[in-house]
């Protein structure tokens, strides 16, 4: 299986939390979009890691063709 795996053809609106830690999938293996699950083990790819700067609405990618990981700059399109 080439890597990574198109999970989503539009970004996911997410509620993120200031200070809070979140896992975004980059291999797009994971069935909790857009978040890791685990499933990248043995693929050689692992979850971009960040720390929300406030608590806010952002638009996370689900294509994991963005340049912006794990934020949606419009590369589905």
């Amino acid at each position: 299986m080439e890597l990574p795996k198109r999970a989503g053809d539009n970004p996911l609106a997410v509620e993120l939390e200031e200070g809070k830690k979140y896992a975004w999938c980059t291999c797009g293996l994971s069935e909790s979009q857009p978040f890791c699950n685990g499933l990248h083990k043995g693929s050689g790819m692992s979850p971009i890691v960040f720390i929300a700067e406030k608590t806010e609405t952002k638009y996370l990618c689900t294509c994991k063709q963005t340049k912006n990981g794990p934020f949606c700059d419009g590369s589905h399109k």
